[in-house]
């Protein structure tokens, strides 16, 4: 699946210049010139990172971060502000409210292109081959299959994807429509509700050891993997 990048730039040539790099290295780009343009493209489905100036019309940079970090949607999505204000207390501003990274203007695009990598091995940095195990939870993509405590659990082949990208994608609440645009894929006609079932599947198959309690329902929001409480 290409990983969408919104970049948010006023200056027209910055801004497809960078899109111009992100695309020929395989992502999809979103373009906005305007805070007010950023918030209304921050929506389902969401970035998989922000790529965001400081100074914008209607706002700064500075003030997008805090709006989508009061969001339980928009949280944990990453950014990185590209800037030309090369200060260290601007800075230290910018990652203390919340940024993942900070680029400085001028920058070369192979510079940009390795620290947003970077940035996104951070929030998801597991591979999809990796053996994934959370609290005696483990999955083993290749050879498909799910034990707990080393006990075999068995489960259909889409409580697997789902399960798979939950452990994946941990502590971040994902809507019905994300689900199914992530495990079920975007060109597959399946309702809302159909997440709910599979999902009620999914508990049941790893409940011997209480490992439902891991895929929380976030009300009004949809679903998180989680071993907080």
């Amino acid at each position: 699946m290409t990983r969408k990048i919104l970049v948010v730039e006023d200056e027209a040539p910055i801004r497809e210049m960078l899109c111009f790099v992100l695309e020929q290295k395989g992502f999809s780009t979103q373009e906005a010139e305007s805070y007010d343009q950023a918030l209304e493209l921050i929506k389902e489905p969401y970035p998989e990172l922000i790529l965001l100036d400081w100074m914008l019309p209607g706002g700064s940079g500075i003030q997008l971060i805090k709006h989508l970090k009061q969001d339980e949607l928009t949280r944990q999505i990453p950014v990185i502000m590209l800037t030309a204000r090369a200060e260290e207390e601007d800075k230290i501003k910018g990652l203390d409210v919340g940024a993942d990274d900070y680029i400085t203007k001028p920058f070369s695009p192979n510079e940009l292109t390795s620290r947003l990598k970077a940035v996104l091995r951070r929030v998801a940095p597991t591979s999809v081959e990796d053996v994934i195990e959370v609290q005696g939870l483990r999955l083993d993509p290749l050879s498909h299959r799910v034990s707990a405590e080393n006990q075999q659990l068995d489960m259909g082949p889409t409580e697997f994807k789902l399960l798979h990208f939950f452990m994946t994608h941990p502590e971040r609440v994902y809507s019905r429509e994300q689900l199914l645009n992530n495990v079920w894929g975007t060109n597959v006609f399946v309702e809302d509700r159909t997440v709910d079932v599979h999902i009620r599947r999914l508990r049941k198959a790893i409940s011997a050891c209480g490992h439902d309690k891991l895929i929380q329902t976030v009300r009004g929001a949809g679903y998180r993997f989680s071993v907080r409480p």
